[in-house]
């Protein structure tokens, strides 16, 4: 059971309903809420396109300044076996599947066992303890638990959840596709883009991704000016949409070394890459890790304490660099590393051998996995062993 289906996820769930099929003989259904309506647009084309997808039926609330949602889920939770849904307060339609005893009935053997995939924590702000309890509860009710990352199921272990129903999928993107994508992108092409952009390579770098708060898009286009300052021909390829994007427009009409080119979904990402030499992330670091990866584009980014879980697979020095300060501290710290060879080759070394552990056909493989375990589990207690 999914909010709603973005567009990332679909590699993702195609791959896993081949793998449940052909190793389980399992049949998916991704039955899924409507995105909000900032989010809508290429997400509710992205549920067209996925065969297994299932529209349901969803009303939304604030009830305190607290978000809350519910779905109507119909026959679903008494055709399936196995039930998984987010680890989320928020989604209402999770409590009356505990209270009719989901996790109960499947220690004596009967009714759909209750699952639960996120984060593990509360990774991107301070939750209050009344929160944290509440997850923590919530969370302990479910007969299986598939972490986003190792340290999210650290943490849920470290909460009291068993740690032999716990899998770690490693939370990722169609890498695969995109390093690919990557690969194929020819000499002649990065020539022409560049030229059409007055771009130079080696002075090139990527910002991909939405235009939030979290993301800092006023430290980024700081830390571009101060960049400009040191390395005059330095050109920051931006690309994506969101409340931000106002300052950004702004800042490529100044010429101040932003150059806007809009949402960029798919391979087309590649051929930014490829004309690239870092990727700037100064604010909230997600899955943005796992396409610097894949784009051999190693990933700049701060030390807030607020990261999304895939800041684990960051490694500062080996794939990344993580910095520490203001905009003007991380401008000399990209001049650095884009003006430091042996550096620069290191770090683009170790994108291209992590993006080979962070895949959707691996993630499908361990939920696959996951899954199994909880169905043997499940059967064992069934027949009393």
């Amino acid at each position: 059971m999914q909010p709603y289906i973005p567009h990332y996820r679909v590699p993702f769930f195609r791959r896993l309903a081949a793998d449940l099929d052909r190793q389980l003989g399992a049949e998916l259904i991704v039955a899924h809420g409507s995105p909000p309506p900032a989010q809508r647009g290429g997400n509710v084309q992205s549920a067209r396109e996925l065969e297994c997808a299932v529209g349901l039926v969803q009303h939304s609330w604030q009830i305190g300044g607290f978000p809350v949602r519910v779905r109507r889920l119909g026959h679903l939770p008494r055709w399936s076996d196995v039930v998984v849904v987010e680890q989320a307060l928020q989604n209402l339609e999770t409590f009356p599947l505990l209270a009719r005893g989901l996790s109960r009935r499947t220690r004596a053997g009967s009714g759909p066992a209750l699952a639960m995939w996120g984060h593990g924590r509360t990774y991107d702000k301070q939750a209050s303890p009344l929160l944290r309890a509440a997850k923590r509860l919530l969370t302990r009710q479910a007969s299986w638990f598939f972490a986003y990352t190792a340290g999210g199921a650290d943490h849920v272990a470290a909460e009291g959840f068993p740690r032999d129903r716990v899998t770690v999928v490693r939370n990722a993107t169609d890498t695969t596709t995109l390093a690919e994508a990557r690969n194929a992108v020819t000499d002649e092409q990065v020539t022409e883009f560049s030229s059409q952009f007055g771009l130079v390579p080696e002075r090139t770098g990527i910002y991909l991704g939405g235009f939030h708060a979290a993301k800092r898009i006023p430290f980024l286009v700081e830390a571009v000016g101060h960049i400009v300052k040191r390395v005059p021909e330095f050109r920051l390829l931006v690309a994506g949409d969101g409340a931000c994007r106002s300052l950004i427009e702004s800042s490529a009409a100044r010429g101040d070394g932003v150059v806007y080119v809009g949402p960029v979904h798919d391979e087309r990402r590649a051929l930014l890459g490829a004309a690239s030499r870092l990727m700037l992330m100064p604010g909230l670091v997600g899955l943005c890790a796992v396409d610097s990866f894949a784009l051999r584009t190693p990933l700049v980014t701060t030390d807030i304490p607020y990261h999304s879980p895939e800041f684990e697979y960051l490694d500062h020095g080996s794939n990344s660099m993580i910095v520490a300060g203001g905009p003007e501290q991380y401008a000399e710290a990209v001049v650095s590393t884009l003006t430091s060879p042996g550096l620069m080759a290191r770090l683009q070394q170790g994108c291209a051998s992590d993006a080979h552990k962070y895949t959707v056909e691996g993630m499908s493989a361990r939920f696959t996995e996951g899954v199994a375990g909880l169905l043997e589990t499940r059967l064992s207690i069934a027949s009393g062993g």
